[in-house]
């Protein structure tokens, strides 16, 4: 009972923070309209809360061995309630960024403290498929994200942020009456480094996050400014990304229990190279419907090296006597660092060039690594 309690209170956190994280998708058109953004500047407002997510997520992770999951769990509600309610009502393109970036902390801090405490109750051979359920119930949250961005653009930004943050702050009530997990062991950077060293899994953990995120990264802010431009609403860009985020969810779990059975990497592999011929279709359409179609093709199949990503870092760190949450504070980083690359780079490169050039390159980048990744070391955690 408590194992299942666990398992939706930590599923609501991921929820609610990627919903977070997905909301802007359809109010980037919304905000560059309002504050004449370009196409850089949005790009730069969507990567900031990868940026908070690139400076807090291996803090996080060392945090979560000196003070437990739980009590890092309740910081970052705090940190992600506050922000959330602040974006709400601010209307500078600084104050934006900036509570983007903090938004992005507190993420950092929800995941790494969420999963550690998550998989402290769960058997190790069973690691990949409970990440994956994990990660399902967080890709939800991108279903509810771009429904709330939508009905901001109706509506308006001070109230649906400000139920954000209410939902959030009720989950953190909760996890407060949640009894603490085991206390972990707490690492230091020397031992880290070490690890990252001598293993090849965990530099292939790291790629097969930071590759797909930049990916996708790219699609969230092209995409929806493309679709506009297209003449697509904020309705249709909302239902783009909730129809490829219901897809996403419904399959992580099963590519949990895929990488579990057949092993991580052959999974992200296979996962990488569907992904780089949907990447190169989203380049091609020029009517709203088919690009749609196309990107819903590519988030999906961009989503499935996560999993097995994460089940490359856990074991190297299971296998080195590192803490979970340094393992899962590495995938945040990889996660943050694509994002912010993809969001803020893609839409330069693409600002300078044209839409396609960064499509191609990155579908080039998904098929090198899909011939080059080989791991021959046991990819299972030991511990």
């Amino acid at each position: 009972m408590l194992e299942r309690r666990l398992f939706l209170l930590v599923g609501g956190l991921v929820l609610a923070e990627v919903m977070f994280y997905a909301v802007l998708t359809p109010l980037l058109p919304y905000y560059a309209h309002h504050l004449n953004l370009s196409k850089p500047e949005a790009g730069i407002l969507a990567a900031f809360y990868a940026f908070g997510a690139i400076v807090f997520s291996v803090p996080a992770g060392f945090l979560v061995g000196r003070v437990g999951a739980r009590r890092t769990v309740i910081a970052g509600v705090f940190v992600l309630a506050a922000s959330s309610l602040a974006f709400g009502f601010l209307r500078s393109v600084a104050g934006l960024d900036a509570a983007r970036c903090l938004q992005g902390a507190g993420g950092s801090l929800l995941w790494a403290g969420g999963l550690v405490w998550l998989l402290a109750s769960s058997p190790p051979e069973r690691r990949g498929e409970v990440v994956g359920s994990a990660l399902g119930m967080g890709i939800a949250g991108a279903l509810l994200g771009p429904v709330l961005g939508a009905a901001a653009t109706v509506t308006s930004p001070e109230l649906i942020f400000p139920l954000i943050a209410a939902v959030i702050a009720a989950l953190g009530a909760w996890a407060v009456a949640m009894p603490s997990p085991p206390p972990g062991r707490a690492n230091t950077i020397g031992e880290l480094v070490a690890a990252a060293r001598r293993d090849s899994r965990m530099w292939a953990g790291l790629w097969f996050t930071a590759l797909p995120s930049i990916v996708f990264g790219v699609l969230e802010v092209l995409a929806p400014l493309r679709l506009s431009a297209l003449g697509a609403g904020a309705a249709a860009i909302a239902a783009t990304f909730l129809v490829s985020a219901a897809i996403e969810a419904t399959l992580s779990p099963v590519v949990g229990r895929l990488s579990d059975r057949h092993g991580p990497t052959r999974v992200a592999r296979i996962g990488l190279g569907f992904a780089a011929l949907a990447t190169i279709c989203v380049a091609l359409p020029s009517a709203a419907f088919p690009l749609a179609v196309a990107v819903i093709a590519a988030c999906v199949a961009l989503g499935s090296p996560w999993v097995p990503a994460s089940s490359l870092l856990s074991a190297g760190a299971a296998e080195f006597g590192l803490g979970q949450g340094i393992a899962f504070a590495l995938w945040n980083l990889a996660w943050g660092a694509g994002q912010a690359v993809g969001a803020a780079g893609g839409a330069a490169l693409a600002h300078a060039t044209a839409d396609a050039v960064p499509y191609v390159a990155l579908a080039i980048a998904c098929l090198a690594t899909v011939f080059a990744v080989r791991i021959p070391l046991p990819e299972r955690a030991t511990a």
